[in-house]
């Protein structure tokens, strides 16, 4: 009975609606099609918030310090057969030229700096627009440094370091600080201070701003929006700093060892370890005519009072000086008195 009814409802409802037609199907797509465009388009223009290494990109920049002196030590090699003194006055120059080649054979070309390219970073502009035609998968993808950037980047790094550095040597060669110059060169040097503190002053401000939020190490960096990314997000660093370490452990021990040294007496240290020396025999042996410190024959022979032992006049008179209860080396008796040893009978005078 249940099925004569169920049957009859399907039948009834199935020739009250038509079937829909074959090419319904392409309809729904062309209506459904332009917003799954724009859909796309907006997932695939939205940048993913990336972090960068902060340590990575001060570690770059000091690299890329490294990297110059290197280059600047091969150089000045060069010049080794020069008169002294020629490349001092010219190292500004030097040093520009050395940034110019660096800056020419990386950026200006789409490479990364020698640093950048061992921390596997490189240069990604920020204020352009969002990729168009390409999938967003890791966040690091994003056009590099326009034609614009390149240039005033060259001429902040380079230009900019070397018209300072020039101007500073200038300005101190001429001393226009000194009160003696004329009204015009001191302003003119109160002006430069006054930019060096303000540029100072930003620059540890940006230091701050890095810190926090991990963009834009420098004021250049910032002021062409030229951000820092990974070159490959499955890049692991390429510089070790095992032998960095063991330097700066060797360095503090070094510095420790410096300054306890000064401060130990060195007789003291003898008779401590002296129970523990190997060579009992022969030190118990020695030379009674050789001084007890140096263990050389005393050209100028002083007897200490009251053990009647040799020594040479500076070595128990800085011992003397060095700890008031100086005891003899010999026989560890406390020595109150110095006299010389006559030579022609071998008695105190």
């Amino acid at each position: 009975m249940v099925r004569e009814t169920l049957t009859a409802t399907s039948s009834s409802s199935s020739s009250n609606q038509d079937p829909p037609p074959v090419d319904a199907w392409i309809d729904t797509y062309r209506e459904l099609l332009p917003h799954w465009q724009s859909f796309k388009a907006e997932s695939s223009q939205a940048l993913i918030p990336i972090s960068i290494s902060r340590v990575n990109q001060f570690d770059a920049a000091r690299l890329d310090v490294e990297i110059s002196a290197m280059l600047k030590e091969q150089l000045v090699k060069v010049f080794s057969f020069v008169k002294p003194g020629f490349l001092f006055q010219y190292e500004p120059e030097l040093d520009a030229f050395l940034e110019f080649l660096i800056w020419r054979f990386s950026i200006w070309v789409d490479k990364p700096t020698p640093g950048n390219a061992l921390m596997n970073l490189r240069y990604r502009d920020e204020g352009a627009s969002a990729m168009i035609g390409k999938e967003v998968r890791t966040g690091l993808e994003g056009p590099g440094l326009t034609v614009s950037q390149k240039i005033w980047y060259c001429i902040a790094t380079v230009g900019g370091e070397y018209i300072w550095a020039r101007l500073q040597s200038f300005s101190a060669f001429r001393r226009w600080g000194d009160s003696e110059q004329r009204p015009l060169a001191r302003r003119a040097w109160a002006l430069i201070q006054r930019v060096e503190g303000f540029y100072k002053a930003a620059s540890f401000s940006n230091l701050l701003i890095f810190l926090y939020t991990g963009r834009y190490r420098t004021l250049i960096e910032r002021a062409l929006r030229a951000r820092l990314v990974y070159g490959s997000p499955n890049m692991n660093r390429a510089v070790s700093f095992e032998y960095m370490n063991r330097q700066l452990v060797w360095n503090e021990f070094s510095e420790m060892l410096l300054l306890l040294l000064p401060l130990l007496n060195s007789s003291l240290m003898k008779k401590f370890l002296l129970p523990f020396s190997k060579d009992k025999s022969t030190s118990s042996s020695s030379d009674e005519t050789a001084c007890p410190v140096c263990q050389a024959n005393p050209t100028i022979p002083f007897i200490a009072v009251p053990c009647q032992h040799r020594y040479c006049y500076y070595c128990l008179r800085t011992r003397c000086a060095a700890a008031p209860s100086f005891r003899c080396s010999r026989c560890n008796e406390p020595v109150i008195a110095m006299q010389r040893h006559s030579s022609s009978d071998g008695k105190i005078p």
